[in-house]
């Protein structure tokens, strides 16, 4: 069983930034992020193999980056430009691998192994 604890989440301005930060209680090769949004379904944000390859969400292409140090077993989402579609309550998620299809790694929910507690953002506009 991992744990994963995440911390960052908060309130912004619209434009503004927030960096999440989850620590896992090991390592595991495929990390991402995910959110949802009240009345919506949960969906991928951003997704980070062991190799250092990521992938993201159409959504937030060119506004969040998904890093990880494996030293720590932790893995980050440095959110900028952010706007008010953002809010939303965010996860960290881990799996034992990655999948991927013809655009890259997947984000879906059914091949993730574990999620964290989720950390609220915010975003006013």
């Amino acid at each position: 069983q991992v744990q994963l604890v995440e911390s960052g989440g908060g309130s912004v301005q619209s434009g503004g930034s927030l960096r999440l930060s989850c620590a896992a209680s090991g390592y595991m090769y495929c990390m991402a992020w995910f959110r949802q949004a009240p009345g919506k379904e949960r969906e991928g944000v951003a997704v980070m193999n062991g190799a250092g390859r990521t992938n993201y969400a159409d959504s937030v292409k060119g506004r969040f980056a998904i890093s990880r140090d494996n030293a720590k077993n932790t893995v980050y989402l440095q959110m900028n430009s952010l706007k008010a579609d953002d809010t939303a309550v965010y996860y960290c998620a881990a799996a034992l691998s990655c999948f991927s299809g013809a655009d890259g790694l997947l984000l879906r929910t059914q091949d993730i192994h574990y999620f964290g507690q989720g950390s609220q953002v915010t975003v006013s506009s």
